[in-house]
């Protein structure tokens, strides 16, 4: 748990409170403040939760590049020359790479 989860969390305590507060006196901006401190603590918790997801993928594809730099090297050039050629409008027409028209009729 990192302090974005933790920021997510009181948030969404936070706006519990407001908008229990808002429903017990009538206060309907009271109430939506409430609901919105809920919908940004959600979206915090969940950014914090994606953040410790990524935390040790990226670790380990650190650890990776340090100790096989020549296999990190040709894994980026493949994954770059397949986003070149995805960008530049390739097309796989029956098992041939051919490339797409620029103006199409």
């Amino acid at each position: 748990m990192n302090t974005t989860t933790l920021k997510g969390e009181g948030q969404d305590l936070l706006g519990s409170v407001k908008q229990a507060a808002g429903n017990a006196t009538g206060d309907s901006s009271l109430q939506a403040g409430g609901v919105a401190d809920q919908i940004a603590g959600t979206a915090n918790k969940a950014i914090g939760t994606a953040t410790d997801t990524v935390a040790p993928l990226a670790d380990k594809a650190r650890a990776f590049a340090k100790d096989r730099p020549f296999a990190t090297a040709a894994l980026v050039g493949v994954v770059g020359i397949a986003l070149l050629n995805t960008l530049r409008g390739e097309v796989i027409d029956r098992g041939r790479v051919r490339a797409a028209p620029l103006f199409p009729r």
